[in-house]
């Protein structure tokens, strides 16, 4: 049975400040939950926490040195195409299962997670750590090894601490799309929430079936907190999203994936 989901008349986005730069080794929900205690907030059953995957990536160490990367031939070969970085297009290629788009400055791939993004979501923004010394770099950082495993630490670690439950995390990242110009929030790592939302059976206003429908959830809850996570020096990784009511469920981000076969575009 598809977990129930409700929205209250009101939904409230919140930016959780005041949040350390995180470094390797970081306790990620200890710093989530010492936010929310500096700004007397108390946590709800059905709250959702959205949280930017770099912040994760960097708790978890997923730095990459790219002045100690050594790019293999098929590396060098296709940073040529591209026009990249060859040692970027290595760190690329370790986290690809499938090219879908090379042109030259871009490079649209497959993850070995299942979702479809320019340079494997590696990314150069806030990729430099505490420890980097002189003369090293530049850095990147991959995505967490697991984001939905991920997401399920932080939800118990949180939930532990708080005493709400259920409590939804989500992890974004900033995902462009085929067919239309800027990245938005999305969904990479999920738990708690439902992350898609099945309509198919129930009855529009004049009482026709749908047949098709179902809502990304998960996605639309990354853009909504994208709005004040942003996308440079805001500082703002994390957002509390309140006004949902929905069953604990064991969703995942790998919900959202289109299978393979069914996608024309990838």
């Amino acid at each position: 049975m598809a977990p129930a989901l409700s929205v209250g008349p009101k939904i409230e986005l919140i930016a959780l400040r005041g949040l350390p730069i995180v470094e390797a080794g970081c306790d990620v929900a200890g710093a989530l939950c010492a936010a929310l205690d500096a700004m007397a907030i108390a946590l709800e059953p059905c709250d959702v926490l959205v949280i930017a995957s770099t912040l994760v990536s960097r708790a978890e160490g997923r730095y990459v040195d790219l002045g100690a990367v050594e790019p293999g031939d098929a590396a060098r070969r296709l940073a040529v195409e591209v026009d990249k970085d060859p040692r970027l297009v290595e760190v690329i290629l370790r986290d690809t299962a499938h090219i879908s788009r090379a042109h030259r400055g871009a490079l649209i791939v497959r993850h070995r997670l299942g979702f479809v993004s320019a340079n494997a979501a590696v990314d150069a923004s806030n990729a430099v750590p505490a420890s980097a010394g002189a003369g090293s770099g530049p850095w990147v950082l991959r995505m967490a090894e697991d984001p939905d495993g991920s997401a399920r630490r932080l939800r118990a670690a949180v939930e532990a601490h708080t005493g709400a439950r259920p409590v939804g995390v989500v992890l974004s990242d900033s995902l462009g799309r085929p067919f239309r110009l800027g990245s938005v929030g999305a969904a990479v790592g999920v738990s708690g929430v439902p992350a898609l939302v099945d309509h198919r059976g129930k009855q529009d206003l004049f009482g026709r079936p749908l047949e098709a429908t179902m809502t990304g959830l998960a996605d639309q809850l990354a853009a909504a907190a994208d709005l004040l996570a942003g996308q440079a020096d805001e500082g703002t990784p994390a957002t509390l999203i309140r006004g949902l009511r929905f069953d604990e469920t064991d969703s995942a981000a790998s919900d959202l994936l289109r299978p393979q076969d069914q996608d024309l575009y990838a």
